[in-house]
């Protein structure tokens, strides 16, 4: 059959012409299809899905509860737009008791999100221009990078490596890069590394892009994920506000990745102009949502007791790949483990197989020991592993966490 005119009629942000030939398969997509594979050759076998990236459980019944309420309510019916005051006031309210950041004014200097995702796609269009430069850390999360690539930007990546502590070493960027470079976008607690940042690091931020004139997203989608004190905001870094923006969301601290809600909150001219592309963009979250969120900001005990188990699965996995041989330390927060991929692995029946990288490991183990892990060959070769696991209660998790350590158990891990 010949080729449709639509063929030729494709943007070159997506590959013009080219579009839908290539024969690359995404990652994702590599896990998916080995898993499918694994399972067919083990007919009644179990995959341990260690590579899940969002909460293993519902929104708790109160969240729900009140999405119920709200939903029944004449006045939440239509186009939210840009929001109503409630959640902003609830976001302005949690970032001030839970994060320490004081002054944000909900008026003018909050705005809901349909999730972060959808915040990392609108900004580049108020932002970046043709030859615009945004530095992005690698490993990460890339939305924010490839829609500025749609509008002509440029990425500079800033390697996350276990020396810096998974921290991007601001100094490393070229002067050329520099002086062309629009925005600094950073993440902590990190996806993938699990890395947290500190509030030295995001004093010499805020320091960085006021001596570059750089604007500063920090998405801190795991920000409240935190297994000892209090979650660290960028807002509370002193001059934050004067440079950027930072993005909050209810997706993994409170279990509802599907309802699709959070906020931008800091700098009044970015979340401004936020406000300006998104009113061109979406017709706003449904009211009731939004209000439901507001109701979890006002409760922050909620991602205590999620953080709460992932902490204690956490503590249970490290140990059980330290012991196997694995560099595994748990982080401070968030519900992902980054450890070291190993170079080879040895049967007890004396088989011997080599890696040349972490992707070869994670499909080796799918297909060797029903293990599925999110690899990682940006900066060094990594396994993500992650808590976030199916087990409906503690015994449930013990038995997943013991079937790793017997499956494991027979090889030999070289490192």
């Amino acid at each position: 059959m010949s080729e449709s005119f639509i063929q030729n009629l494709f943007a070159e942000r997506i590959g013009g012409r080219q579009y839908g030939k290539s024969t690359a398969i995404y990652k994702f997509e590599k896990i998916k299809r080995a898993k499918r594979a694994a399972l067919a050759a083990n007919p009644g076998g179990e995959i341990i899905d260690m590579g899940v990236g969002e909460p293993d459980e519902m929104a708790f019944p109160e969240v729900v509860q009140k999405l119920h309420d709200e939903a029944r309510q004449p006045e939440n019916r239509g186009y939210a737009d840009n929001g109503d005051a409630v959640l902003k006031q609830a976001a302005a309210g949690y970032l001030e008791r839970v994060c320490g950041v004081s002054g944000i004014n909900p008026e003018t200097e909050v705005m809901h999100s349909i999730g972060s995702k959808a915040a990392l796609s609108i900004l580049p269009a108020a932002l970046i221009n043709p030859g615009d430069y945004v530095l992005m850390t690698t490993p990460g999360y890339p939305v924010f990078g490839t829609h500025s690539k749609y509008y002509g930007g440029l990425v500079h990546n800033l390697p996350l490596t276990g020396q810096n502590n998974f921290l991007p070493d601001l100094d490393s960027v070229p002067h050329d890069v520099l002086s062309k470079a629009k925005v600094l976008v950073i993440n902590y607690p990190n996806n993938p590394t699990g890395a947290s940042s500190t509030p030295e690091f995001f004093t010499r931020v805020v320091a960085f892009a006021k001596r570059n004139n750089i604007v500063v997203i920090h998405d801190a989608a795991y920000a409240a994920l935190v297994f000892e004190g209090k979650p660290l905001s960028f807002l509370a870094a002193p001059g934050a506000k004067e440079v950027g923006v930072e993005l909050h969301s209810t997706s993994k601290s409170f279990n509802m990745t599907g309802w699709r809600c959070g906020f931008i909150a800091g700098n009044e001219l970015l979340v401004k102009a936020y406000g300006d592309v998104k009113d061109n963009t979406d017709s706003g979250q449904f009211l009731a949502i939004q209000h439901a969120a507001a109701y979890c900001f006002q409760h922050p005990e909620i991602t205590e007791k999620i953080a709460a188990k992932y902490s204690r699965r956490m503590d249970a996995l490290v140990k059980l790949l330290a012991e196997r041989g694995f560099q595994a330390r748990k982080p401070k927060g968030s519900f992902f483990l980054y450890v070291n991929s190993p170079r080879a692995a040895t049967s007890k029946d004396g088989r011997r197989v080599e890696f040349k990288t972490a992707e070869e490991v994670s499909q080796w183990l799918i297909t060797e020991k029903l293990i599925s892990t999110v690899p990682w060959d940006d900066a060094g070769a990594y396994l993500r592993f992650s808590v976030t696991f199916i087990a409906q209660d503690q015994a449930e998790e013990q038995r997943v966490l013991n079937t790793i350590v017997q499956r494991l158990s027979q090889v030999v891990l070289e490192f």
